[in-house]
């Protein structure tokens, strides 16, 4: 059966002239169309029409015009790629509202200078930054019985294999872990809910998955033998932020994805060969998706069956396949799935984990009860917990979910969305071959990866809004010289037919993203000025203490002016400065720059920042608000004076 003949429209099969560049029965050619896939973004036939483009939305249910001085109706937090932050946008407009700053330095907020940033994201010993880049991808909230709750979202940085948490009232950075003995950390997902206590049913957990194998202990040792080369599955106390466990696993991980009843994580898997070049991961017709069985992982933690690597005290169970073959006690089950798949997504009804195959055309759909049927020995074979495996196009990648029955997945190749029926699928595959499983595609510009929908790996997915990221942008915009933004392309899905209502540029490279209620995040819109210990709650405290050479400064800000005026500190001093905004008015935001000394950050209402540096050059420097703040701004100054 081709996916072509599974077309609910009446007109020719698929009608994507694009598509003749490609024969999907020839799938082992996917592979070797990867590197050349450049050249076959947008192929279509002079006057054939397309979908992609922004159209006017006639037919579709929402509007996606928010007027001036109207609020969005959802936020969305986008991953922010390699400049290491998390963009907030409102949807349906599409406008940015704000960047968290995560990993990389912020020259806007201080972010990396601030002695309060720099404790988050780790320091040398000399004080310096650990890390100055950064390769954001997942970004996942944190759940209440299967729904977002707004607390927390959480971020991987895949270069430096460190997860940071935010909070989300306050849109800060405030904890970031770095994962022991794991190498390309990608996917992430947090508990939906834990089952441990039946009284708990909110986020616990954080588990993440490391794409790269590499040597057990990584120590120079065994580096061509490639038989010592593991990954590890990793979970983190969502609280805490400690990691709690690791599981040594066959093959690589790819994404993350968690059940509703809290019982089970997986993670799809690529290169299940363990090769280390890229034409020895393409071999095996099929992969997998690795399951693993929470309840008895932590038993075995509890019970001693570990191991630790390295110079890390992390519990380290055994999750090879080899080790697991009685499902009884077994700690993972292994589904295989076809090529090289890339994404693993739950349904919103709970039934459901969606692998796509990406060398493969296909979409595999496994039964979670299944799944734990045969960890309870129930089962003959894990590939009975497969209830579908059907075609959908060329290069599936990511799936999200309307909450009625129907799932939507990326075709890179086929520069697509597919939208498609779950149980349908299911019927198809069970041998109705009248079951139409595909209910619409529908093109975009080009070569989409991830996708999202409103609220779609919640139990409340709405089917509103799906927004998809295209990693090409080619014609979409103005040119801006050889590196071309990309394309993050809206579509209203609260219809049968996807209708495409709108487009924004963007600056390379994001990746995934959550979209949330507004009613769900409750941000607060000035500080607690008892929140910081070292907050200056009264200008009356303001002054210069010194303790040898190191000096600090504590300092208030209310517009227009600084408090103190002016101070004194002597060459070679550490000098540090404690700066509170008293103001209480909201928006009303305070910079602090030092000329000549290369700081410069920003105090919120009510916030209290510090920084620390050497006074190494004497004279006069003025520190000024270098965020505009009122009629008076440019006279809010002080004046550092350095003796000599």
């Amino acid at each position: 059966m081709s996916a072509d003949n599974n077309n609910p429209k009446n007109d020719s099969p698929l009608d994507l002239d694009r598509r003749k560049f490609l024969n999907t029965a020839a799938v082992a050619g996917v592979a070797g169309t990867l590197l050349t896939v450049g050249g076959l973004a947008g192929c279509k036939k002079e006057g054939t029409s397309t979908t992609g483009g922004v159209a006017a939305s006639a037919t579709a249910g929402s509007s996606h015009e928010v007027a001036p001085g109207e609020l969005d109706s959802y936020y969305g937090f986008w991953s922010g790629g390699h400049m290491g932050d998390v963009r907030v946008l409102g949807l349906p407009s599409g406008r940015e509202i704000h960047r968290i700053p995560v990993f990389n330095p912020d020259a806007l907020v201080g972010w990396g200078i601030t002695n309060e940033s720099k404790a988050i994201m780790g320091t040398n010993s000399d004080g310096s930054l650990k890390y100055h880049v950064a390769d954001t991808h997942h970004v996942h909230g944190s759940y209440k019985d299967g729904t977002y709750d707004g607390k927390y979202a959480w971020v991987n940085d895949k270069i430096n294999c460190r997860i940071a948490r935010m909070r989300l009232d306050v849109m800060d950075c405030d904890k970031i872990t770095e994962i022991p003995n794991i190498q390309g950390f990608h996917g992430i997902f947090p508990d939906k809910r834990d089952p441990v206590d039946q009284a708990i049913n909110y986020t616990t957990r954080v588990f993440c998955g490391s794409e790269f194998h590499a040597p057990l202990p990584n120590d120079g040792h065994d580096m061509d033998d490639l038989t010592k080369y593991r990954a590890l599955f990793t979970c983190v106390d969502a609280e805490t932020m400690d990691v709690r466990w690791q599981v040594l696993i066959d093959g690589n991980c790819d994404l993350v994805a968690t059940s509703y009843d809290g019982k089970l994580a997986a993670t799809n898997q690529y290169n299940t060969e363990g090769g280390v070049k890229y034409v020895d991961m393409m071999n095996a017709e099929k992969d997998a998706c690795l399951f693993f069985n929470i309840a008895r992982i932590e038993q075995a933690v509890k019970d001693g069956k570990f191991k630790t690597y390295g110079k890390s005290k992390v519990p380290v169970v055994d999750g090879t396949l080899e080790s697991n073959k009685d499902p009884k006690t077994a700690l993972v089950a292994s589904v295989p799935v076809p090529k090289n798949p890339h994404g693993v997504n739950a349904s919103p009804e709970g039934k459901y984990f969606i692998c796509a195959g990406k060398l493969s055309p296909t979409g595999t759909i496994i039964d979670l009860s299944l799944v734990l049927k045969w960890f309870d020995g129930e089962l003959k074979s894990i590939d009975e917990a497969i209830v579908a495996e059907v075609e959908l196009g060329l290069g599936p990648l990511h799936t999200a979910f309307d909450g009625r029955g129907n799932a939507f997945t990326t075709l890179f190749l086929d520069s697509q969305v597919v939208k498609w029926n779950l149980e349908n699928a299911i019927k198809f595959y069970k041998g109705d071959k009248n079951a139409k499983y595909v209910v619409d595609r529908i093109d975009v510009q080009y070569q989409p990866g991830h996708l999202n929908a409103s609220m779609s790996e919640t139990k409340d997915a709405d089917g509103k809004w799906l927004a998809v990221g295209c990693k090409f942008s080619k014609d979409r915009f103005l040119p801006a010289g050889p590196l071309h933004p990309e394309n993050e392309q809206l579509i209203d899905i609260s219809g049968e037919k996807m209708v495409m209502v709108s487009e924004h540029p963007v600056r390379p490279e994001p990746h995934d993203f959550i979209i949330v209620k507004r009613d769900i995040i409750k941000p607060r819109q000035v500080y607690n000025l008892d929140e910081f210990p070292n907050a200056v709650k009264d200008p009356a405290e303001c002054g210069v203490f010194r303790q040898g050479n190191k000096v600090t400064v504590k300092i208030t800000s209310m517009a227009p002016a600084f408090y103190l005026s002016d101070f004194k500190v002597k060459v070679g001093d550490e000098v540090t400065i404690i700066l509170t905004n008293l103001d209480k008015v909201e928006d009303l935001t305070h910079g602090f720059a030092i000329e000549k000394y290369n700081i410069n950050f920003i105090v919120n209402p009510q916030e209290t920042k510090s920084v620390t540096f050497k006074a190494d050059k004497p004279g006069m420097y003025w520190c000024y608000c270098s965020h505009f703040c009122h009629a008076l701004h440019l006279e809010m100054r002080s004046r550092m004076l350095v003796e000599a």
